[in-house]
């Protein structure tokens, strides 16, 4: 094993002397009182939530848990979009001493079945009846979940079931709890220890059944405190949640960093709305998983092409500039003075109108994580005046492991965070070792001790560091191609190139045990669809779109654009189209949006196979 380490301190890192989320949370409460918490849009109006009443409604909601039989250590389960009720749920039983666990709301009623018995959840919160329908659906084989909370009863005034009831009704009870035992909420708090269970995260599942992370209160404490290293919010910092809560990411950044910043959260209306939501809020932070970058940049790139020649001209110039001045940051250099004068006239003429185009005129740190992304990609945002930085981590390090500092280095995850070791193995996999290892998974300690060995995390990611301690990450290790000719292939930075198209959504690259590589690929609907339109190509739905020999002629010179980046072997000889537009209920994606490359490559085997019969 090759020895990288960094140096690394163990100790639990406490904020401000609170060594728990409840204590923390209730600390803040206090000291913030009237200030704004997070903001929700409510016919069509950003209203506010003060700490005081997050608090208040989050005590009500755990003492309605601890009323109807909630005990220290099991566990709460939530199956709703990001909503400030979420949050409610979320501190309220952990308060209490329960366990938090987030079910993803594009689950099937046969996956919200196995997570609730996985994790043996005692009580369940729903968003509204469409949800409600997945429990009763797996109702008979869940008889350990005691009651069901509706957060939304429209269309269900009328529904009676003794095992369900309103929200409002909960936090009625909780109320009055609290009136009859005025001190057992402090005694709950008092009650939690750092190395407690705090929450339940499960894996998103690519590669099979999700497994439930195991979080501890120490877990959290620390990556709250540890952030600040690539992370600097500041109170009343903007920001736009969207993402699922039930991903370590948006959890970090929408409830655990604010605890410590006083940062504001604005909830998304839906994921629908958020290029409209994030040019309303102006965020001055924003956390993005790559498909949303791509999204934004894709509808620049759509709009540039119908822009008159001027408008195209004036475009090419400006971010020529721009990248200018970002390669010269990026190399460690100050641009020159006549950099800098033509990028203050490219940005008053054109970048900032661009900016302001995607709500990114006043952000300070925009973020991307959660999944690969094209190198050209940040630099593009970058070349904007937009301050993009990867990080890299997962659930079972809580969240971030690396970052970038300001000296960044593109085509790294940057440098490894404080208090926090990075090890390569001799079969080049990213080891990582710290405070923020989880506890393990839930029911499964083969998995456990496959992962998590002397204390170090076996991350499953192949990368090695360079001689600067900047970190690069290749692929996942299970998927590494190795041809039928013995080369070894990530396909990784093939397809992050591909997805900077803006007519593909998605790729995976195939070729393990095979002649040559070829690839799936997943067209952009909106900007296709648009293309075609726009050149006269008949089609009446989405799998007669991509049969058109206009666009799979398209696809083919985008991918034919991207093999010249890449040596020979490297390259993609054949590509077929997903005929089918998937979204994230679809078996074939990941809630944050990623194919799963094991299902792809079994769902799809007859079309692979027909590239490589057709070749013979």
């Amino acid at each position: 094993m090759m020895d990288n380490a960094m140096p690394v301190s163990v100790e639990t890192i406490k904020v401000e002397g609170c060594d728990t989320i409840p204590r923390l949370f209730w600390h803040q409460v206090g000291a913030r009182d009237d200030r704004t918490a997070f903001r929700e849009k409510d016919l069509g109006i950003w209203k506010s939530t003060s700490w005081r009443d997050y608090g208040e409604r989050a005590r009500a909601a755990g003492m309605g848990l601890v009323r109807l039989g909630l005990e220290r250590g099991e566990v709460v389960s939530i199956l709703a979009e990001t909503i400030p009720e979420w949050l409610y749920v979320d501190m309220g039983t952990m308060g209490a001493g329960g366990v938090s666990n987030g079910i993803y709301p594009t689950d099937s009623a046969k996956q919200v079945e196995y997570i609730l018995s996985d994790s043996q959840s005692r009580f369940l919160f729903v968003e509204d009846e469409e949800q409600l329908d997945k429990f009763l659906e797996a109702r008979e084989r869940c008889p350990q979940v005691r009651k069901v909370f509706v957060f939304d009863m429209e269309g269900l005034s009328d529904f009676r079931d003794d095992q369900v009831m309103p929200f409002d009704e909960l936090l009625a009870l909780g109320r009055q709890h609290q009136a009859d035992h005025p001190r057992l909420w402090e005694e709950l708090i008092a009650g939690s220890q750092p190395e407690d269970l705090a929450l339940l995260v499960y894996t998103s599942g690519t590669t099979g059944p999700a497994k439930g992370a195991m979080i501890s209160h120490r877990n959290v404490i620390f990556q709250i405190a540890n952030a600040d290293a690539f992370v600097s919010m500041r109170a009343n910092d903007e920001q736009l949640a969207f993402l699922p809560l039930c991903h370590i990411a948006e959890r970090t950044f929408t409830v655990f960093l604010p605890l410590r910043s006083g940062a504001i959260p604005n909830f998304a209306e839906s994921l629908e709305t958020v290029p409209e939501n994030v040019r309303e809020v102006a965020p001055t932070t924003f956390f993005a998983v790559p498909r949303i970058w791509e999204r934004f940049y894709s509808g620049i790139a759509i709009r540039m092409k119908e822009a008159t020649w001027i408008g195209r001209m004036a475009y090419r110039w400006a971010v020529s500039v721009g990248l200018q001045v970002a390669e010269a940051r990026l190399e460690g250099r100050r641009p020159s003075a006549l950099q800098s004068l033509l990028y203050q006239v490219a940005d008053y003429l054109v970048l900032d109108n661009i900016k302001r185009a995607i709500g990114m005129h006043r952000v300070r740190f925009a973020g991307t994580g959660a999944a690969p992304i094209a190198p050209d990609l940040i630099k593009w945002y970058r070349a904007l005046g937009v301050d993009m930085r990867e990080v890299y981590g997962q659930t079972e390090n809580c969240g971030i492991a690396t970052g970038m500092p300001d000296q960044a280095k593109l085509g790294t995850v940057g440098v490894c965070a404080p208090h926090t070791e990075v090890r390569i193995s001799a079969d080049s996999e990213i080891l990582l070792r710290g405070p923020h290892v989880f506890m393990g998974y839930l029911n499964n300690p083969q998995k456990t001790a496959e992962t998590v060995r002397d204390g170090w995390l076996h991350t499953g990611d192949v990368g090695f560091l360079d001689n600067e301690g900047y970190l690069k990450i290749t692929d996942r290790m299970k998927d590494i191609i190795i041809t039928a000719g013995g080369k070894n292939i990530t396909p990784s930075e093939m397809e992050n190139q591909l997805k900077f198209s803006p007519y593909i959504s998605d790729a995976v690259v195939i070729g393990d045990r095979r002649k040559f590589l070829s690839c799936l690929v997943m067209i952009d609907y909106e900007n296709v669809a648009k293309y075609a339109q726009d050149s006269n190509v008949p089609f009446t739905d989405f799998a007669s779109l991509c049969r058109t020999r206009e666009v799979i002629d398209l696809i083919g010179s985008e991918i034919e654009r991207v093999n010249q980046s890449f040596a020979r072997v490297e390259t993609v000889k054949k590509f077929r189209l997903i005929e089918q537009q998937l979204t994230a209920e679809d078996d074939e994606l990941t809630p944050t949006m990623k194919l799963k490359r094991k299902f792809v490559n079994e769902k799809y085997k007859s079309l692979i196979d027909g590239m490589y019969v057709e070749a013979t």
